[in-house]
């Protein structure tokens, strides 16, 4: 049984999703002890995204590299929380990698990704996307980093706390200029305090479960966002989480199909764990 499943959520980009499975045909490590990973896809568009003569193209490679591929039309949609609590449901594996819909990834990062998890026995580490349309605007005051100086281990943290601004971090190409300022590369990297990581997170299925996954997708409504950061707010708070350099993870840079973000699922629920 392989013991990485990644987990995908779609809506109407089989050209984006065909890019980002096309980054995962070429991972030179297919997962902790070399078995094939498993891509499992949720798609909510409005025609299949399995249609698309690209993505069955691509879904072809990968299963000729050894690799299970399931894509499941996943209707009617009920918002984002409720789409990953599904693709959660189907996972199996020890591992599991969140991965949106529109990226592309080095071909080292999924290595380097189960490598540290491994490492670090923690609850996530997360490859923040770099937009690199942006890398010509240099943000020092958005640079600051805060490097684990030992193990990864369980903090807590709160929208507009003191660990919040963490974030900015992650905006534009900020991490693309301090990663290269510490001159780390794929055998040189460092884990770093988050507030949390978007597009590309591996967690350990077992501490992601243990706080409820995003069984909390009942308490909101159909339209919110800030799932992923909620679900992350929970392990970190009992398990721990880190963001980890480099990143070989690099947005595509579409328009959003998430334009209603009134609710904020941090926000509007309480940030801790949910009781075992």
């Amino acid at each position: 049984m392989p013991t990485l499943d990644v987990l995908i959520p779609t809506c109407d980009r089989p050209a984006a999703l065909a890019v980002t499975l096309t980054s995962l045909c070429a991972q030179t490590l297919a997962a902790p002890g070399g078995t094939p990973f498993r891509v499992v896809v949720s798609d909510q568009g409005d025609a299949p995204a399995g249609d698309a003569g690209e993505l069955r193209a691509v879904v072809r490679v990968l299963r000729a590299h050894g690799h299970e591929v399931e894509l499941h039309r996943h209707l009617p949609r009920r918002g984002l929380a409720e789409q990953r609590h599904y693709l959660l449901a189907q996972a199996r594996a020890e591992q599991l990698l969140c991965l949106d819909d529109d990226l592309l990834l080095e071909p080292w990062v999924v290595a380097q990704m189960t490598e540290a998890l491994a490492r670090e026995g923690c609850g996530f580490v997360g490859s923040a996307v770099i937009g690199l349309s942006l890398e010509g605007s240099v943000r020092p005051h958005e640079q600051r980093v805060e490097l684990w100086p030992g193990r990864v281990e369980p903090e807590r943290v709160e929208p507009g706390g003191a660990a919040w601004q963490r974030h900015e971090l992650h905006n534009a190409a900020n991490l693309w200029h301090v990663q290269r300022s510490l001159g780390l590369g794929p055998g040189a990297t460092r884990c770093y305090k988050v507030a949390w990581v978007g597009g590309c997170v591996l967690y350990d299925a077992a501490k992601l479960r243990a706080v409820g996954g995003f069984d909390f997708w009942t308490e909101l409504p159909r339209e919110h966002c800030g799932e992923d950061v909620l679900a992350q707010l929970r392990v970190m708070a009992r398990f721990g989480g880190c963001g980890l350099m480099p990143s070989g993870v690099f947005h595509l840079e579409l328009p959003t199909t998430v334009p209603n973000r009134e609710v904020d699922a941090p926000r509007v629920l309480p940030v801790e764990p949910a009781e075992p």
